[in-house]
């Protein structure tokens, strides 16, 4: 296998050379939820679990981690929560103690951000082992940890300002703390008193001595906590956003904090570029500005979702696009497929790239489709869904024939599902149309008679039982001998049939829209 030719292939064959007795590999990954937890968020999540799918083909055993990180403070209210009120009387308390905002029985804020990706990840074949960050801080696992950063604060502090312009306070601690009064991390002093014992003053006016073993109030600072984890959880790999790998950035910290505090070496890590929106710039939880994986998946199949990610370095920059982009986007995927099964030729290199993306891509790593499943066009649907006012069943209906398994079902229902909803959401006025009922007065009046000649030709062509491409062959030649310009003559058909300039190609369509309605309307311009 040419593993050579792709980048998640590409760091799984480095990751075993430099540990080359390894037989389990930790891989992680993690946010804060402190919002709506969008796509830009769910590149980490992918591109990790893409990593772990290579190691995994490659005969290696993985723990796939996906830390919450929870015991995050609530800096500030994201601009698209409801009850923005009652979350600004929350600020500066662990988001795990922040309420519901939506009203719907998840415990905190955080869970409901949460159990909205948990729930979702399984659609496009993501399976982490989650870790709470609340939870493990709050039963103080962490303690022997927090303890041994304390005793080493001065070499911390020196560490990082390293990678500041200006220096910590020589007060400064790598701990933070949420008073047990208030919950809230405005603390004014904090001492360490040795033997896990910390003493803290709060602005509410509350000062208390507590064990780091016994009261699970106090957390690592960022820079710190992340080369702790590392350590804890053993991480072999982790990938970062652009913002945590860029020079002086918390990976160059981090990294030089493991060698100097922990034994071993520093996981693999590789920078992950962000994604925008199509239109709407980067993703931004604090601004509102999302696009969750839900959104993505009421228009793209999962497949497609997961072969995006696992078709792009991470390191490049890319568009979640929902405009017209989308039908090409469903046709690139397509051609990625035929590659696979050998049914599109292109050069050996490219070919072994696309066939690992395409494993890659398939949600049950363990259920690759024996053939080249059933491949309708995505534009096609849309026209055909069209035709028929929106139902989905007679869409169906008219690809059934090309349905060979419960493979072939499950992809054309779902893809008729999605491109109705792309259509009814997100596709442009001058791509949608109507088939007429009936042909306006107005408009038979306005045919000239060699116009009127072309549709009689069509017409007879349409009661025949011809097929769709003796159909189409036969209808230039009508165009052809009336010696009118095609752009005249196919420009007469949809204005008669949808009242648009131009449209689908025009035999197919009249087979879409069904020979009876178009004869049955064609036969109105002609009465």
């Amino acid at each position: 296998m040419a593993t050579k030719k792709h980048w998640a292939f590409q760091i799984a064959e480095e990751m075993i050379k430099e540990n080359p007795g390894k037989e389990v590999f930790v891989c992680a990954s993690g946010i804060t939820p402190s919002g709506t937890v969008h796509m830009g968020n769910f590149r980490e999540m992918i591109t990790t679990e893409l990593v772990v799918r290579a190691l995994q083909k490659l005969g290696k055993k993985t723990d796939f981690l996906y830390s919450w990180d929870d015991f995050d403070v609530l800096r500030k209210v994201p601009k698209n929560m409801p009850n923005q009120e009652m979350l600004k009387t929350y600020l500066r308390k662990p988001i795990s103690k922040v309420p519901d905002p939506y009203d719907c029985n998840h415990p905190s804020f955080a869970e409901h951000n949460e159990a909205i990706v948990e729930e979702t990840l399984p659609l496009v074949g993501i399976f982490p082992r989650f870790i709470r960050q609340t939870k493990m801080y709050e039963s103080c696992v962490y303690a022997d940890d927090m303890d041994y950063c304390l005793q080493n604060t001065d070499v911390i502090r020196k560490i990082l300002n390293k990678y500041r312009t200006t220096p910590l306070p020589k007060d400064w601690v790598p701990i933070s703390i949420f008073c047990s009064k208030c919950d809230k991390d405005t603390i004014t002093k904090i001492e360490y008193r040795g033997d896990y014992k910390v003493y803290y003053e709060c602005e509410c006016g509350h000062k208390e001595e507590f064990d780091l073993r016994e009261k699970g109030i106090a957390k690592l600072k960022w820079r710190v906590d992340w080369p702790m984890r590392w350590n804890y959880e053993k991480v072999d790999m982790e990938p970062g956003g652009k913002d945590h790998f860029a020079a002086g950035g918390s990976r160059d910290s981090g990294v030089e904090l493991f060698k100097t505090l922990w034994p071993g070496k520093p996981p693999y890590g590789f920078m992950y570029e962000w994604i925008k929106i199509k239109g709407g710039g980067e993703f931004a939880s604090s601004t509102g500005n999302v696009v969750t994986l839900n959104d993505v998946l009421d228009i793209y199949e999962p497949e497609i979702v997961r072969w995006l990610f696992a078709g792009t370095r991470p390191n490049a920059n890319f568009q979640i696009s929902f405009d017209t982009d989308v039908l090409k986007i469903y046709e690139d995927f397509e051609k990625c497929e035929r590659i696979y099964f050998g049914e599109e030729n292109v050069a050996e290199h490219e070919k072994d790239k696309q066939k690992l993306a395409y494993e890659l891509s398939i949600v049950d790593k363990d259920k690759l489709p024996d053939e080249l499943p059933i491949q309708p066009s995505f534009r096609h649907i849309t026209n055909v869904l069209l035709s028929h006012d929106y139902d989905e069943n007679k869409t169906y209906e008219f690809f059934r024939k090309d349905v060979k398994n419960e493979f072939d079902e499950k992809r054309l229902r779902r893809r008729i599902t999605l491109a109705k909803n792309w259509l009814q959401r997100h596709a442009p006025d001058d791509f949608k149309f109507v088939v007429r009922e009936q042909v306006p007065q107005e408009l038979k009046e306005s045919l000239s008679d060699k116009q009127k000649k072309a549709v009689k030709g069509v017409l007879d062509l349409v009661d025949s039982d011809i097929s769709t491409e003796k159909l189409e062959y036969e209808i230039f030649e009508v165009a052809k001998k009336l010696d009118m310009g095609f752009k005249e003559f196919f420009t007469t058909f949809y204005r008669i049939l949808i009242d648009k300039k131009r449209g689908p190609k025009l035999a197919s369509f009249i087979e879409e829209i069904g020979r009876d309605k178009v004869k049955k309307l064609l036969n109105q311009v002609l009465d």
